[in-house]
């Protein structure tokens, strides 16, 4: 594969590091989408007509490659959202929101992303739970603390696989694993994993899973949820309305079956269609291949990052492709803005994760396989000239 060639945003003059926000798109993405508004654009499980069919085959293709890409037993434990944010929503409300009694525990950890903390804090002042979270030790979880967390209250641990502020891995499947032994339910936020690691649902037990297309080579606009079929069908829908209804009158309503009751409306077609080809392209690149690069690329960084004395990282040793720093005396949305008149671009700020054991807004620098050393280089050659730095700032 030749990035450059796949990539059109590459052969733009900017080097991209903030690939943990979202990622730049294959032109092959790029195509199936504009082939959907050219050639097919039809509403699904709408018209009796070719171009419809089309729709629906294309979407149902998707279906079976988000299926066949995280090893789900069966298609319709897929349903498709707008995001991350949605899927956990959904969970959170569509179903805990039944199981989960007064005084029953929830254990967060405080470095997760708002997505996976805030609606679960609004259940816990709706239902009457309670969120125990574990705190994160230099922006690393560990089991051990977890365990002394989970008591006869339990009923669901929700964690992150991989962090979006350091980049911390855990360890899942030996989370779901302990967790089941104790009857209690397992929530994977997989945004910032999918696109780096291969993820197998059997394998790792869990109960509930989300992520989103854009932050691994896909459209915006779409969100996958996976769950068990069986805690599926226990799930109440959030939103009603077409497509999602097989039949209601002024006393009762009949819902389509699963996943279609869970998408309700017109969805972002034109985005899940282009997401086939996202999923296609990574599992030609290959993970293996993904993470070895990664791998190499961010201890590359780090060991750069080190020989410039003024530089603060805040999470050496952790195994996401995500480094964040502060330069001595510099607000990292000042670094930002100096990047960015050198055409880098970062992320500076907390992250969407204002509860973690760092209180400093940090820069992040999130790599993904299409990164280079030779960016990595020029970086390191712009931060090195400090002078350029404090005369920007001042």
């Amino acid at each position: 594969m030749n990035e450059l060639k796949d990539f059109p945003m590459l052969k733009k003059s900017i080097i991209y590091f903030d690939n943990a926000a979202t990622t730049l798109k294959p032109k092959i993405v790029i195509d199936k989408v504009k082939e959907y508004y050219e050639e097919y654009s039809a509403n699904s499980h709408r018209g009796d007509y070719d171009i419809g069919f089309r729709v629906d085959d294309e979407i149902d293709n998707t279906r079976v490659l988000v299926q066949e890409f995280i090893n789900a037993k069966r298609k319709e434990e897929i349903i498709f959202t707008k995001n991350t944010t949605e899927s956990l929503n959904e969970i959170v409300f569509g179903f805990f929101n039944n199981y989960l009694k007064e005084d029953d525990e929830v254990i967060l950890s405080s470095s997760e992303h708002a997505s996976n903390i805030l609606p679960w804090m609004i259940l816990s002042i709706n239902k009457k739970i309670k969120i125990v979270f574990v705190d994160s030790v230099n922006e690393r979880l560990h089991i051990d603390d977890l365990l002394k967390k989970i008591t006869n209250k339990t009923k669901v641990i929700s964690l992150a696989q991989i962090t979006n502020v350091s980049g911390d891995k855990r360890d899942i499947k030996l989370i779901t694993k302990i967790a089941h032994s104790k009857n209690v339910l397992v929530v994977c936020d997989a945004a910032q994993s999918a696109p780096h690691i291969k993820i197998d649902v059997e394998d790792l037990d869990v109960d509930f899973l989300a992520f989103s297309s854009h932050k691994m080579l896909g459209p915006t606009g779409v969100g996958i949820l996976y769950g068990k079929y069986h805690l599926l069908k226990k799930m109440v829908p959030i939103m009603y309305g077409g497509g999602m209804n097989e039949n209601y009158n002024e006393k009762e309503l009949k819902l389509l079956s699963i996943p279609y009751r869970f998408e309700a409306g017109t969805q972002d077609l034109a985005s899940i269609i282009g997401f086939s080809e996202a999923i296609k392209y990574l599992n030609s690149y290959g993970f293996k291949n993904i993470e070895r690069k990664e791998k190499y690329l961010r201890k590359y960084l780090v060991q750069e990052l080190k020989k410039i004395p003024y530089v603060k990282i805040y999470n050496e040793h952790n195994e996401g492709s995500i480094v964040i720093i502060n330069i001595d005396g510099v607000l990292s949305g000042d670094l930002g803005l100096y990047l960015n008149s050198k055409n880098i671009c970062t992320r500076s700020g907390k992250h969407c994760a204002k509860m973690g054991d760092n209180k400093d807004d940090t820069l992040r620098i999130s790599l993904y396989f299409y990164n280079t050393y030779e960016e990595i280089d020029y970086l390191i050659s712009v931060l090195k000239d400090k002078k350029s730095l404090l005369n920007f700032i001042n």
